[in-house]
């Protein structure tokens, strides 16, 4: 018992020295690259207080230095320390502090952020108990949950005892209550943090710590169901500067759909929209921001679209002066929320159903309440804030301008929500009666795609072109699908240059861009080419640039990389028509994608079909001579060889293929 005792002193003597050493900044790094730093970690877990408190000191130094961060993150440290700020240990005040000062210095980093956020702790912004005394709660107004949610009130009677109110919520009949655990946290959070300001005691903790620090700590960390609710209390308060960092940390703490709901139930949503008429350009900015990664969420973005969320962006969108920061992300939010997908989403939403009563019996009681009333999955859409609304002319030729902007991930949206309002508005006059096409010339003339045909790539930076290369096929393709629904419209058929438009979509065909974005700008090509009648010949300029280019490309990819043999089985049959209808350049086209390995090696595991496809197309490939030496290294010969020999079905076959390469005889 004793030995046990004084091991401990030790341990904790030895870690209070660390602790003092750890003040200066040349002894950081030694103890943190050293094998004491996974020592410090355990010691997290350590049934001692003074040696929690102590380690905890060391590590709250080490994170001063922004060199170690890196390694302690990797060492485990944000879940242990996160673990002794979430739970009450007895005398932990210290704890807790050194706990706090060592993530709030990681939390610089926006990637360890997100760790520390997937830990449940929310960074929530200190600004002064002086700025809660804005707070005003609704005192005499019937309870509702903090996402707006009615709670029926089905008696106008007051209580006999009075408190009516009051007692609503300590009369839950539990047989019928239905409330989700997210709406009770969003309850429980709220009420703590009201309560807290209201007798201004909010903050009061944190502001010593804050005094006592050399740096001033701007930040504080809090459980989720607090930082939640205290963020929201924020956005209620009068003071811009703080409601700015509110908003600010709510965009950052919106990293997956359990915190992007916690904020919608908290009643984040309502408070962001009505922010984004603010006349404080940083507190319009801060609001987008939020609610652009709020609405990655397809129930949130509901709740933004009810809440009237359309018209104020609608607004800042006409402004041709704001940042280019702010339009992007009013892009964003407009984007999805006209987004048609979105709406065949909600229907296979795991929650209740249009007329459903979910919900409707969650705190009935004796005093006045039925329940809960509104459904929060299909909020119904605000008939004051009407789609159309983004139909107005200023918006679309404000779209327009966007189109023709030399940032390809602003042309891209822009060209996203010109198709959602082909949607909307399926006569397209309003689109029609712009200048659409001047815009599309412009997407389609992307300076990546020109570097690369006229082989001006910087090759000292590869990894920058490909990147451009791939926002451009992205902003092609958004483009190919605005065009192509824009080609249902008479009126626009009628004055677009077909031919010009041909030649550019052809251009692009060849080009480098992804595969996966050539799809769209294939599709259009062909609807563009319908434009003078049916195209059904395989020699048709379009359609033999539409098979060279998309088609053969797009059935390689499907050979090589599917472990489906049905799937290949099917792309080694349309290849073999392809090339057996005599398209010009069609095995040039499949010898260039690197075509002949896989054909090979299909021959040897696939089926009967398969193999009879696979040796049409390899003998037509060796009718060029510039292919042999490819057949012959993909190893054909002994797999042909042993075709013939076992006299498979394919045998004739395999014969003639190897009559035609050059070492049968040398090789016999």
């Amino acid at each position: 018992m004793g030995c046990d005792e004084s091991s401990v002193q030790v341990k904790e003597q030895a870690l209070c020295t660390l602790w003092n050493l750890s003040v200066d900044e040349k002894f950081r790094m030694k103890i943190a690259s050293s094998d004491i730093l996974p020592l410090l970690v355990k010691s997290l877990d350590d049934e001692g207080v003074q040696v929690k408190e102590a380690a905890g000191g060391v590590l709250a130094n080490l994170a001063l230095s922004e060199f170690n961060h890196g390694i302690m993150v990797e060492a485990g440290v944000i879940p242990q320390l996160a673990k002794l700020l979430r739970t009450d240990i007895e005398g932990s005040k210290v704890i807790k502090k050194e706990a706090r000062n060592a993530l709030l210095e990681l939390c610089k980093d926006k990637y360890h952020r997100i760790t520390i956020l997937e830990e449940g702790l929310v960074p929530v912004p200190m600004i002064g108990a002086a700025a809660y005394k804005s707070f005003r709660p609704g005192l005499y107004s019937w309870p509702t949950l903090p996402d707006g949610t009615q709670i029926e009130q089905t008696s106008k009677t007051p209580s006999r005892f009075g408190a009516s109110e009051l007692l609503l919520g300590l009369h839950v009949d539990d047989e019928n209550a239905n409330i989700e655990e997210a709406k009770m946290n969003a309850v429980v959070g709220r009420t703590q943090q009201q309560f807290l300001a209201r007798i201004g005691a909010i903050e009061m903790d944190d502001e010593k710590k804050q005094s006592e620090l050399a740096t001033g700590q701007q930040l504080t960390l809090l459980p989720w169901v607090d930082g939640v609710a205290r963020l929201v209390l924020i956005l209620g308060l009068e003071d811009e500067s703080a409601i700015e960092r509110a908003a600010d940390s709510i965009a950052d703490a919106s990293i997956n759909e359990h915190m992007r709901i916690a904020f919608k139930e908290a009643g984040a949503v309502k408070l962001l929209v009505q922010l984004l008429d603010s006349k404080n350009d940083a507190v319009r900015l801060a609001a987008t921001q939020a609610l652009e990664r709020l609405s990655v969420s397809n129930v949130v973005c509901q709740i933004i679209e009810a809440e009237g969320a359309l018209d104020p962006l609608v607004n800042i969108l006409k402004n041709p002066e704001i940042p280019e920061i702010l339009m992007e992300k009013t892009l964003d939010t407009l984007g999805r929320i006209l987004d048609p997908s979105k709406e065949m989403k909600s229907k296979f939403y795991d929650g209740p159903v249009n007329g459903s009563e979910k919900g409707s019996d969650a705190a009935r009681g004796p005093y006045g309440s039925k329940g809960i009333t509104g459904d929060v999955a299909h909020t119904p859409i605000s008939k004051t804030n009407p789609r159309e609304a983004v139909l107005d002319s200023r918006v679309i030729t404000r779209l327009l301008e966007i189109l023709k902007t030399p940032t390809p991930r602003l042309q891209r949206k822009a060209a996203s929500i010109l198709e959602f309002c082909t949607v909307i508005d399926p006569s397209m006059d309003t689109i029609t009666s712009v200048d659409i096409e001047s815009g599309l010339d412009v997407v389609f003339q992307q300076k990546a795609l020109e570097a690369d045909m006229e082989s001006e790539v910087d090759y000292r930076q590869p990894g920058k072109h490909v990147l451009e290369v791939e926002e451009a096929g992205l902003v092609i393709s958004a483009a190919s699908r605005l065009l192509t629904k824009l080609l249902d419209s008479k009126k626009f058929c009628q004055k677009i240059d077909s031919a010009h438009f041909t030649k550019l979509l052809c251009n692009i065909l060849k080009s480098d861009i992804p595969l996966r974005n050539k799809d769209w700008v294939a599709g259009c090509l062909v609807k563009l080419g319908s434009l003078s009648g049916p195209r059904l010949n395989v020699d048709d300029p379009i359609n033999m640039e539409v098979t060279l280019h998309e088609t053969i490309p797009r059935l390689m990819e499907q050979l090589k990389t599917s472990f489906s043999p049905q799937s290949k089985e099917a792309a080694v049959i349309e290849l073999n028509r392809i090339i057996s209808e005599g398209v010009v350049d069609s095995t040039r086209a499949v010898a260039a994608e690197g075509g002949i390995f896989p054909l090979v090696k299909l021959i040897e595991e696939g089926s009967e079909r398969a193999v009879e496809a696979c040796l049409a197309i390899l003998y037509n490939l060796s009718m060029d001579s510039e292919n042999h030496s490819a057949i012959l290294a993909a190893g054909a010969v002994p797999v042909l060889r042993r075709i013939v020999l076992s006299e498979r079905p394919q045998w004739r076959r395999a014969l003639h293929l190897l009559r035609t390469l050059p070492t049968l005889e040398g090789s016999a």
